[in-house]
């Protein structure tokens, strides 16, 4: 019997592109604010952009969020938005596949959707990230209002949209808003009809003991060392409050109140007294009842009453989509989303200094959020308008914007970004049809790309030529366009330590040097990378077209 899974299916699937790994050119003339910063904003292709960061920032980026074409059949003024449906998702899968690589096993993957594609792609992501990686919940977020349209003739209009949250691993915690707390929810005056038995000093403070059935109750008058009566019920389960109760209750155990008496208590808890008080039907597998819950202990000691707040599953934000065309000062009609909203994201799944990445920019928004939120950036666009419209909106955020969420979080201005542009392919066909080393390629960024593409970190050692690469298990790389010689080729592995190992790549070599040395290989190029990736290709087609630019009347007011 074959194998079944649980899997969304379309024509194409398992026909994955194997793409290059192609090299980032940094243009310093395009940089702008702090030398030193990391914030990376990138030109190219997202998908070989994203291939051209896997090597070095797997598992680093704590929180991405993506806003794709939403594949509508209605061209937007930026995007090629009428994919056939396997087509958009097929680029869709390759590029959630090397997002999911590029996520951090604590951090939160964010994809904005609407409904012409959004439940294909939950399904698609369940399987990427498993179903145990979508994180409980799906954020719906409203765009519009509907009595504000110029599409009368609709019979449903969109309001909605999604964004499904997803983590790598259950190390991903959100960051979750606090509200102040005051005791008085756990204070509660139990009322006896029997004198005290005794009187302890607890804290500092006088607490009488009252004697009741089984069970042992203090009484402080409702100050916050008091205990609030609370009824429980529900079935037995550690994610239901009711059901940790009984299953602590049910547990049961003796315990000394220092005094010499005996008395029987049902659960530990967290309260002043390192216990909670039951009175209920005393029976097992009971599903109801009554327990005595007192202040935690550790709120009490640090002064702090807080409670947190669950992350909303919906969010009204249709004024600020209608009100955002301007943010930034870059306007970007049909798709553009305000900074309110990736703040919200940003400020749940990210801390300062953490990075976000965004491969499908736009306008600008995530990374200009993460910049006035303190966060690391890697944005990716394709198209003029990273040139346009990207560029000049981070440099407005460096010199101090005061749009969008800026006097929310006090923005003044300062960072920087680097920009880069992603190399042309490694490989082209000379007159001849043979593949060759593209001429556009330097000698050093030849070398970069060939270590890249056999998965070593170009990082040439000033004291061992042969040294321009490594990769984690103490193997090297070397790549010469000049032809090896077995005099050569001894002259490194003289240099070359017990427990090194060595690749060198080379156009042509004498015979029998790729066996001389069992530490060291030698392989031909281009032909030993030939067969690695898929080269010539300069746009998977999911990102940008430039089409003419609708007139006002005829873009819908979201």
């Amino acid at each position: 019997m074959v194998n079944q899974r649980l899997e969304l299916t379309w024509i194409g699937k398992g026909d994955d592109p194997a793409v290059e790994p192609r090299i980032l050119l940094h243009d310093p003339s395009k940089d702008y604010g702090d030398p030193n910063t990391e914030n990376m904003l990138i030109h190219g292709d997202n998908l070989l952009a994203l291939k051209a960061l896997e090597q070095q920032y797997a598992g680093q980026v704590k929180c991405i969020y993506i806003d794709p074409p939403y594949n509508t059949g209605e061209a937007f003024e930026n995007y090629d938005d009428n994919l056939e449906h396997s087509i958009w998702l097929r680029l869709m899968y390759a590029r959630v596949r090397i997002l999911k690589n590029l996520l951090s096993d604590d951090g939160f993957f964010c994809c904005q959707i609407d409904d012409s594609e959004g439940h294909y792609l939950k399904v698609m992501l369940d399987e990427i990230f498993g179903r145990d990686g979508y994180y409980q919940t799906t954020i719906y977020v409203r765009v519009r209002y509907p009595e504000k349209t110029l599409k009368q003739d609709m019979a449903f209009h969109k309001e909605i949209e999604q964004v499904h949250i997803y983590r790598k691993s259950n190390q991903a915690k959100p960051i979750l808003d606090k509200v102040q707390s005051g005791y008085e929810k756990f204070k509660y005056k139990i009322e006896t009809l029997s004198a005290p038995i005794k009187v302890l000093e607890l804290g500092g403070k006088r607490v009488e003991v009252y004697k009741k059935g089984d069970y042992i109750i203090t009484e402080e008058d409702g100050s916050e060392y008091g205990l609030k009566e609370i009824w429980a019920s529900g079935t037995i389960l550690d994610g239901n409050s009711s059901g940790r109760f009984f299953r602590d209750y049910l547990t049961g155990r003796y315990a000394e109140d220092g005094y010499g008496v005996i008395y029987k208590v049902y659960g530990i808890g967290d309260d002043r007294y390192n216990h909670r008080f039951f009175t209920g039907p005393n029976r097992e597998g009971a599903t109801k009842g009554k327990y005595y819950q007192g202040v935690p202990l550790h709120k009490l000691e640090s002064g702090e009453m807080t409670r947190d707040v669950p992350i909303n599953g919906f969010i009204d934000l249709a004024a600020y989509f209608g009100n955002c065309r301007q943010e930034g000062g870059a306007e970007f009609r049909g798709g553009k989303k305000p900074e309110i909203l990736i703040k919200t994201l940003l400020s749940h799944f990210t801390k300062e200094g953490d990075l976000v990445l965004d491969s499908f920019l736009g306008s600008g928004t995530t990374a200009a959020v993460a910049h006035k939120m303190n966060r690391r950036y890697i944005g990716i666009e394709l198209g003029n308008h990273c040139y346009t419209l990207c560029i000049p909106r981070l440099t407005r955020v460096i010199d101090g914007d005061k749009t969008g969420i800026s006097d929310d979080v006090n923005w003044q201005g300062g960072g920087g970004y680097k920009f880069y542009e992603l190399a042309p392919t490694l490989i082209v066909k000379d007159k001849y049809g043979n593949p060759v080393f593209s001429e556009q390629y330097s000698p050093e960024m030849l070398v970069a790309a060939v270590a890249k593409i056999n998965g070593y970190h170009y990082a040439p050692d000033a004291e061992a030529f042969w040294k321009q690469g490594f990769c984690q298990d103490n193997s090297f790389i070397y790549v010469t366009t000049q032809y090896l010689t077995g005099e050569v080729l001894d002259g490194i592995a003289a240099e070359v330590g017990d427990f090194e190992n060595l690749l060198i790549c080379a156009p042509a070599f004498d015979a029998g040097l790729n066996k001389r040395y069992e530490n060291i290989t030698v392989r031909k190029i281009p032909q030993s990378v030939l067969d690695k990736c898929q080269y010539g290709v300069d746009n998977y087609n999911l990102n940008i077209i430039d089409p003419p630019q609708l007139d006002e009347e005829e873009w819908e007011d979201d």
